[in-house]
Protein backbone atom coordinates (compact mmCIF):
# COMPACT_ATOMS: atom_id res chain seq x y z
CA UNK A 1 0.00 0.00 0.00
CA UNK A 2 1.49 3.17 -1.08
CA UNK A 3 1.86 6.45 1.82
CA UNK A 4 -0.11 9.55 1.30
CA UNK A 5 0.09 12.89 2.27
CA UNK A 6 -3.46 14.88 2.67
CA UNK A 7 -3.05 18.89 3.09
CA UNK A 8 -6.55 20.82 4.32
CA UNK A 9 -6.99 23.96 6.47
CA UNK A 10 -7.49 23.24 10.19
CA UNK A 11 -10.73 24.75 9.98
CA UNK A 12 -13.12 26.26 7.35
CA UNK A 13 -16.23 28.40 7.24
CA UNK A 14 -19.40 26.75 6.29
CA UNK A 15 -19.82 27.14 2.35
CA UNK A 16 -16.23 28.40 1.70
CA UNK A 17 -14.17 26.46 -0.83
CA UNK A 18 -11.65 23.90 0.63
CA UNK A 19 -8.30 23.44 -1.31
CA UNK A 20 -7.63 19.53 -0.65
CA UNK A 21 -4.02 18.68 -1.82
CA UNK A 22 -3.22 15.04 -2.07
CA UNK A 23 0.57 13.74 -2.53
CA UNK A 24 0.43 9.29 -2.93
CA UNK A 25 4.35 7.91 -2.79
CA UNK A 26 3.73 5.52 -5.94
CA UNK A 27 6.78 5.29 -8.78
CA UNK A 28 4.09 5.46 -11.63
CA UNK A 29 6.28 3.15 -13.69
CA UNK A 30 5.08 3.79 -17.35
CA UNK A 31 6.19 0.22 -19.04
CA UNK A 32 8.64 1.59 -21.24
CA UNK A 33 11.50 1.98 -18.46
CA UNK A 34 14.70 -0.56 -18.16
CA UNK A 35 16.35 -1.66 -15.67
CA UNK A 36 19.81 -1.76 -15.24
CA UNK A 37 20.43 -4.94 -16.68
CA UNK A 38 18.46 -4.14 -19.98
CA UNK A 39 14.94 -5.42 -18.68
CA UNK A 40 11.77 -3.51 -19.06
CA UNK A 41 10.26 -2.84 -15.87
CA UNK A 42 6.76 -3.43 -15.59
CA UNK A 43 4.01 -1.03 -15.81
CA UNK A 44 2.71 0.22 -12.76
CA UNK A 45 0.51 3.52 -12.24
CA UNK A 46 -2.45 4.55 -10.16
CA UNK A 47 -5.42 4.33 -12.30
CA UNK A 48 -8.27 5.47 -10.49
CA UNK A 49 -8.13 7.57 -7.49
CA UNK A 50 -11.74 9.00 -5.39
CA UNK A 51 -12.62 10.93 -2.60
CA UNK A 52 -15.77 10.38 -0.38
CA UNK A 53 -17.04 13.96 1.71
CA UNK A 54 -18.90 12.36 4.91
CA UNK A 55 -19.52 9.50 2.14
CA UNK A 56 -20.57 11.28 -0.83
CA UNK A 57 -18.49 11.13 -3.30
CA UNK A 58 -16.66 14.48 -4.40
CA UNK A 59 -14.36 13.95 -6.70
CA UNK A 60 -12.62 10.82 -9.00
CA UNK A 61 -9.82 10.91 -11.56
CA UNK A 62 -8.57 8.17 -13.76
CA UNK A 63 -4.94 8.63 -14.22
CA UNK A 64 -2.09 7.88 -16.76
CA UNK A 65 1.21 7.13 -16.91
CA UNK A 66 1.43 10.52 -17.84
CA UNK A 67 1.36 11.26 -14.60
CA UNK A 68 4.72 11.60 -12.18
CA UNK A 69 6.18 9.44 -9.87
CA UNK A 70 4.53 10.39 -6.39
CA UNK A 71 1.70 12.38 -8.25
CA UNK A 72 0.05 15.58 -6.39
CA UNK A 73 -3.63 15.71 -6.86
CA UNK A 74 -5.08 19.18 -5.99
CA UNK A 75 -8.70 19.97 -6.03
CA UNK A 76 -11.29 22.16 -4.24
CA UNK A 77 -14.25 20.86 -1.95
CA UNK A 78 -17.13 23.02 -0.65
CA UNK A 79 -17.44 22.97 3.29
CA UNK A 80 -21.22 21.69 4.42
CA UNK A 81 -20.49 19.80 7.36
CA UNK A 82 -17.75 18.75 9.87
CA UNK A 83 -16.17 15.31 8.45
CA UNK A 84 -13.94 12.65 7.01
CA UNK A 85 -12.58 12.94 3.41
CA UNK A 86 -11.68 9.32 2.53
CA UNK A 87 -9.39 8.83 -0.36
CA UNK A 88 -9.28 5.35 -2.05
CA UNK A 89 -6.91 4.56 -5.24
CA UNK A 90 -6.04 1.55 -7.29
CA UNK A 91 -2.54 0.85 -9.22
CA UNK A 92 -2.27 -1.76 -12.47
CA UNK A 93 -0.99 -4.50 -9.95
CA UNK A 94 -4.52 -4.38 -8.75
CA UNK A 95 -3.17 -2.76 -4.94
CA UNK A 96 -5.22 -0.26 -3.19
CA UNK A 97 -4.39 2.55 -1.00
CA UNK A 98 -6.69 4.12 0.85
CA UNK A 99 -6.29 7.37 3.28
CA UNK A 100 -8.46 9.55 5.37
CA UNK A 101 -8.41 13.13 6.65
CA UNK A 102 -10.80 15.22 8.96
CA UNK A 103 -12.48 18.48 8.07
CA UNK A 104 -13.47 20.98 10.74
CA UNK A 105 -16.21 23.37 9.72
CA UNK A 106 -17.27 26.24 11.70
Amino acid sequence: MALARIQLPAHAQRGALVEVKLVIQHPMETGFRNDASGRRVPRNAIHSLACRYNGAEVFRATMSTGIAANPLLRFFVRAVDSGELEFWWQDDDNVEGSARAQLVVT
